[in-house]
């Protein structure tokens, strides 16, 4: 198998790698608001309300472990707060404190702001397709989990 065969010219479009692509763009823009993806992700699950870890663990499709260490860094930033259950100690309730709510506002116009200037190099036309058409993934995915029951 050659070269050729293993990696193709990047003109070729391959939607996982265009996504992949993506993602980094996302986690740039995520810089100027001093957020990892992981910690994005989460904030916009506990934006929708509050949570446990291990809910929190299965709807992003990662491990409890891995939860458990970002949710540290953001209780330790003063974004999000661990409640105790009246009713069950052992149970903590996960959820975005104010300050929280702001950074993940500032997270998404820093986001936004970036995907509208990538797509503005198409053009206006081309451009407001492109933004058009991730809506439609956005509802893609939220079926997806409806199908899940998550």
């Amino acid at each position: 198998m050659s070269i050729e065969q293993l990696d193709p010219p990047t003109r070729v479009y391959n939607p996982g790698r265009t996504v992949a692509w993506l993602a980094k763009q996302v986690e740039i823009a995520l810089t100027d608001v001093d957020l990892s993806l992981s910690q994005y992700r989460i904030l916009g699950v506990l934006v929708e309300g509050s949570a446990v870890s291990s809910a929190l663990a299965e709807r992003l499709a990662v491990r409890p472990p891995s939860v458990t260490s970002v949710i540290d860094g953001l209780v330790a930033r003063g974004l999000v707060e661990r409640t105790h259950s009246e009713d069950d100690r052992r149970r903590v309730a996960l959820a975005l404190t104010p300050e929280g709510v702001a950074v993940l506002g500032t997270a998404n116009q820093a986001v936004n702001d970036r995907l509208e200037d990538i797509a503005s190099g198409l053009g206006s036309t081309k451009g407001s397709k492109a933004l058009d058409n991730l809506s439609l993934w956005h509802d893609a995915l939220r079926a997806l989990r409806e199908r899940q029951g998550r």
